[in-house]
């Protein structure tokens, strides 16, 4: 079961959240976030390098030292200001027609150690050293991460109740169209049956923020190996996550360009595959060129879209990872046919996000850059779990959630 506790959040007033929300520090360069930051934006505070002219590296001493300055002024200038208690959250994200409710909460880095809070992919260690090394200077959480749950009935009329209210924040962002709602979740009734209902919760499952999650806990471990009367209750132990119930969420498609055809030319490329997969060549009159299901993928080859279907035999539905429509494209097509052995090294692949559309496959492929694109069926919510549950790694480039979570709305002070 899982350990949750409400935080008194540092946050900013009521008028000034859309300009010091900003999107997470991971999903840009630092020249999109220097045109992103406006004078109050948190991306001075989580990509300080676009304080430097010319901007700096993002890995000096100096910009380290620049995002705890920023992180003072913002609170001495009262941008961000302290909760007067302790209290949970609810945050709401509207993309299009879909609209997702999660709670702001503080989960416990024992969990994480122990496996109640489970993850899908694999971290890389110099990430984790970096993002331990940004929650230790500023000696706080500055973004959430993205957990999800099995859905709980208390748990969803109590956020159907907080946000029949009025919210404390309603905005649209300017840089991606979504829409942005927040609660405080204020009433000690309320407080008290959010932790006691997930303390029923089996288990958290990591959605996105695989390497701030473990540069969390590992920080909550090093304060307490370096606190004499470390009891396992100090704000340190704890660290903040936006969590989802899991039928609320939806994971899109993330899609893959190859530069070049490994020495086959079109016709050849189009014959090898179809040792393993029915291959259609589909009318350009046609409205939509996404993947109908699981094993079916779209192929953009030559100024024209394809549809190829994993014949049987060629995969284990037994197995949750062999079952994956990544592992199939990457056996099948990236290693067997197109030599490329390892989507984390190798520089003749690149990904796209499914945020961004098919357009964007058919630009890269068209300007040359690249030489074929193929789109996936998005993963399910319950493959996701499967994999957890199961001690599993997904592949490299699985999962994209959209909306991602705005940062600055929420920040977790590991002193209280």
């Amino acid at each position: 079961m899982v350990r949750v506790r409400p935080f008194a959040a540092l946050r900013p007033p009521r008028g000034i959240a859309a300009e010091v929300a900003a999107r997470p520090y991971d999903v840009m360069n630092s020249a999109e976030a220097a045109r992103e930051a406006g004078e109050k934006s948190l991306l001075h505070i989580t990509r300080p390098e676009i304080d430097f002219e010319p901007i700096a590296s993002e890995h000096e001493d100096r910009v380290y030292r620049k995002a705890v300055d920023n992180f003072c002024t913002w609170q001495e200038r009262g941008w961000l200001v302290k909760e007067a208690k302790p209290c949970y959250y609810v945050y709401a994200q509207t993309m299009g027609e879909r609209t997702q409710y999660g709670f702001v909460l503080c989960a416990d880095t024992a969990d994480y150690f122990s496996g109640a809070i489970k993850k899908h992919e694999l971290t890389r260690r110099d990430k984790e050293d970096d993002r331990m090394k940004h929650v230790l200077i500023q000696n706080a959480n500055i973004e959430p991460v993205f957990f999800s749950f099995k859905d709980n009935a208390t748990l969803s009329a109590l956020l159907e109740k907080v946000t029949s209210g009025e919210p404390e924040y309603d905005f649209v962002a300017q840089d991606d169209g979504f829409g942005h709602r927040f609660w405080v979740i204020s009433d000690d009734a309320d407080i008290e049956l959010v932790t006691r209902t997930f303390a029923s919760i089996p288990c958290f499952y990591v959605a996105d923020g695989h390497h701030r999650t473990a540069a969390a806990a590992r920080v909550g471990r090093y304060k307490a190996e370096r606190n004499p009367a470390h009891t396992g209750d100090e704000e340190y132990n704890f660290f903040m996550a936006v969590c989802f119930p899991e039928s609320q969420l939806r994971i899109m498609d993330y899609n893959r360009v190859v530069r070049d055809l490994n020495g086959y030319v079109p016709e050849e490329f189009l014959k090898a595959l179809s040792e393993d997969f029915d291959v259609e060549k589909l009318p350009a009159t046609a409205v939509d060129f996404h993947p109908v299901g699981l094993h079916n993928f779209s192929m953009y080859l030559g100024g024209a879209w394809y549809s190829l279907t994993a014949k049987a035999g060629r995969y284990n539905d037994g197995d949750p990872i062999e079952v994956l429509d990544v592992t199939i494209l990457s056996g099948l097509v990236l290693d067997k046919l197109l030599g490329i052995k390892d989507l984390r090294t190798d520089k003749r692949i690149d990904f796209v996000g499914g945020i961004r559309g098919l357009g964007e496959l058919e630009r890269r492929v068209d300007s040359g850059e690249m030489a074929v694109a193929f789109a996936l069926y998005p993963v399910s919510m319950q493959q996701l779990t499967d994999i957890a549950d199961t001690g599993n790694i997904m592949p490299p480039k699985t999962t994209w959630f959209e909306p991602k979570l705005r940062s600055g709305l929420t920040i977790h002070l590991l002193d209280d």
